[in-house]
């Protein structure tokens, strides 16, 4: 089996967690697994990436966000993804173009026609197999998101999106849910509110049946 797998959801979901979760549990089933993340999966990523997510950054204009975005998923499909499915190996990525469609679109209130046709144009509208939406209210999503980065758990340099106002978080979590509904074959929504294991459990169930 060679799936191209994503995670989204709004910050403090739980993606990063889970999705090493599926990894370990896809190579144990021996399926060869390449675990990445957009923006920086690459090391020409991780430079823009520094730029997206720098709090310093608060005047980034939302085209030049979406571009920024645009340019490290060209990278990252010709260096990473792309590679990593010829040779046969499944691809688990932390987030992918839908989280440029709740971002930037629904959430940025960039052109959604725009976003769909770059997409489609540049990236031969690529998506993938499976899409998890770890679907959590942001109020929550948040509080565990600074908790995490009050701790150490992750960078404080890169929390442009967790000082956005509640309102932010509000639409890119109505967004991913409208795309749910719309690819309901490809999306499986997880409810992210409960303890890391029985969320895992839900993935699990889910990658045993698709496995």
């Amino acid at each position: 089996m060679i799936m191209f797998i994503s995670f989204e959801g709004i910050e403090g979901s739980g993606k990063s967690t889970q999705i090493k979760h599926a990894k370990g549990f896809l190579e144990k089933r021996g399926i060869a697994c390449c675990l990445t993340r957009e923006p920086g999966g690459t090391d020409i990523g991780r430079r823009i990436r520094a730029i997206l997510l720098d709090p310093c950054n608060v005047d980034l204009d939302p085209l030049a966000e979406l571009l920024l975005y645009m340019a490290d998923r060209a990278q990252h499909l010709s260096q990473v993804v792309t590679a990593a499915l010829a040779a046969k190996r499944t691809v688990l990525c932390d987030r992918y173009f839908d989280a440029t469609v709740a971002y930037q679109g629904y959430a940025r209130e960039l052109d959604m026609e725009m976003i769909t046709l770059l997409h489609k144009q540049a990236f031969d509208n690529l998506k993938p197999d499976v899409t998890f939406l770890l679907d959590l209210d942001p109020a929550v999503g948040l509080a565990r998101a600074w908790r995490e980065i009050d701790g150490g758990g992750r960078e404080a340099a890169e929390t442009r999106f967790e000082e956005e106002k509640i309102a932010f978080h509000e639409k890119v979590r109505d967004g991913y849910l409208n795309l749910a509904r719309q690819e309901s074959e490809r999306f499986v929504v997880i409810d992210a509110a409960g303890d890391e294991a029985g969320v895992w459990e839900q993935i699990r169930t889910v990658l045993v049946d698709r496995s």
